[in-house]
């Protein structure tokens, strides 16, 4: 339905934990992804998308908010639902706003701007772990109606535990998985609104998948599909941490020896094990791709598809054992870097690649400016909606995260890590060491490209803070004090 004068539906699936390189149309041959595949031929592509922080929770926070940690507070598990987010904007504008599945809300169940929930968090959570006096979410009631309970605490339960690095096929019926769930619910929901008055209104609906977050838990049909595939091995050099700050070392012993279900040894793992998790890893996301693809299906049975843009994208990705490293948590590649893609289905097909950097940050301007709203001054990001009517559109020379007490500055070819607080940091030269292996922060060769950056950085920082000065003086709820939190890696 191009030309249409009627506002578009916005569809915003997001993946929680994937790695840029896991979609087959991107060139990742090992993967089995039909439905990303579909997404990427369609819409525009951009292959070097970023995100504002290392962690579910704080990466959502700048997403939705379209502030970075520094302006909110939100840096790991703080809460962050008293802020104004983007999708308040819809929601004034007349969009029926709907989240199904993981959305990361602090606290969870505070959930400004959106209509109608179905809430679903981690998987392996007690609920919740952030806030114990929370309910269970619904994907919990779902397990409890079939006499089926949340796999928790497996570690004290299963003795084999720690050496199956988190890779442990579905154990119970498919309809039961939390993906399965999900998208389900989704289906259903889509299907369920021909009926609704709230078809008068344009739609943005928030689908969020809880995988490829560990435990790396595919259906087993679909780890099947892996059993011999090439999938790459991790990439790391012994001695590697010796030149790096003491967090990486300490965040490999901290989820080496912690008691939870998340217990995973990776310093002294077999290559073998490693291949088998990264196996499990891209399972899972194949099973999340079957859902995305029976949502396409079920909004274009209904007729919402032809006028719609659909945004793809997750909140970080995973080390899956590279650099000896679990998780996330750290600003290297594998974490920072994410897909993104956005489809508006009003145009014709695009299938176009754009490299130049963007950061998710420019997720909620983009989807704003889709819907025709003025983009509110404080947001952080930029519109990409002119890459999709086939123009040039904007980029960033640099793009920034922030975690904890690290914060990320990347630039094509240089990459430094600061902590606070810290005399060390890392610098990259990603030219010549694409893996950060070889951290030059103490390079005298490179010290002149450091000074630029720091300079860089700070530059950054004050324009920033005067950015969201307007949003802080509209008299929106402050933020609490900030909570007293551990250093990053002792976070659960």
């Amino acid at each position: 339905m191009a030309g249409s004068s009627s506002p578009p539906n916005i569809v915003l699936i997001m993946t929680d934990q994937q790695r840029w390189d896991t979609i087959r149309a991107w060139g990742h041959s090992w993967m089995h992804t039909p439905n990303m595949d579909r997404l990427a031929r369609n819409g525009v592509s951009f292959r070097s998308a970023y995100v504002p922080a290392a962690t579910c929770v704080a990466s959502r926070a700048a997403m939705f908010t379209g502030m970075f940690a520094h302006n909110t507070g939100a840096y790991s598990f703080n809460n962050w639902s008293h802020h104004r987010n983007w999708v308040q904007d819809l929601s004034d504008a007349g969009y029926w706003c709907v989240n199904i599945g993981k959305m990361h809300f602090q606290p969870h169940f505070d959930a400004p701007g959106f209509d109608e929930r179905i809430v679903v968090e981690n998987p392996t959570s007690p609920p919740f772990i952030c806030n114990p006096s929370e309910p269970d979410d619904a994907w919990g009631h779902y397990l409890n109606s079939h006499g089926a309970k949340r796999p928790l605490f497996r570690n004290r339960t299963d003795p084999d535990w720690t050496s199956k690095i988190q890779a442990v096929p579905w154990h119970l019926d498919e309809h039961l998985h939390s993906d399965v769930f999900i998208g389900n619910s989704a289906v259903g929901w889509i299907k369920n609104q021909r009926y609704q008055e709230k078809r008068k209104h344009p739609l943005f609906l928030q689908i969020g998948f809880t995988g490829p977050h560990e435990p790396y838990d595919p259906l087993p049909r679909h780890l099947e599909r892996y059993e011999d595939a090439e999938i790459p091995d991790p990439i790391f050099t012994d001695n590697e941490f010796d030149k790096k700050p003491p967090q990486h070392r300490a965040h490999q012993e901290n989820f080496a020896n912690r008691p939870g279900e998340g217990v995973i040894p990776l310093k002294d793992a077999s290559l073998e094990a490693m291949r088998t998790m990264r196996k499990h890893y891209c399972a899972k996301v194949s099973t999340v791709d079957e859902k995305i693809g029976e949502i396409l299906d079920e909004l274009e049975a209904e007729g919402i598809l032809e006028n719609s843009i659909i945004a793809f994208c997750s909140d970080h990705g995973d080390m899956l054992g590279d650099h000896r490293l679990p998780y996330k948590w750290l600003m290297y590649e594998p974490v920072t870097h994410v897909p993104f893609i956005v489809w508006d289905a009003r145009n014709d097909p695009q299938g176009t690649d754009v490299n130049s950097m963007v950061s998710l940050m420019d997720l909620g301007p983009t989807l704003l400016d889709a819907a025709g709203i003025k983009i509110p001054r404080y947001l952080e990001g930029q519109s990409l909606l002119p890459w999709t009517r086939g123009e040039s559109g904007p980029s960033h020379p640099f793009v920034c995260a922030e975690d904890n007490y690290q914060t990320m500055m990347r630039e094509e070819r240089y990459k430094i890590v600061l902590y606070t607080g810290a005399e060390y940091g890392e610098l990259y030269d990603l030219d010549s060491d694409p893996y950060e292996l070889d951290n030059r922060w103490d390079d005298p060769a490179l010290h002149g490209e450091k000074c630029r950056l720091l300079d860089q950085h700070r530059r950054w920082l004050a324009e920033s803070c005067y950015k969201a000065s307007p949003f802080k003086s509209r008299s929106y709820q402050s933020p609490p004090p900030r909570e007293p939190t551990a250093p990053f890696y002792l976070h659960g």
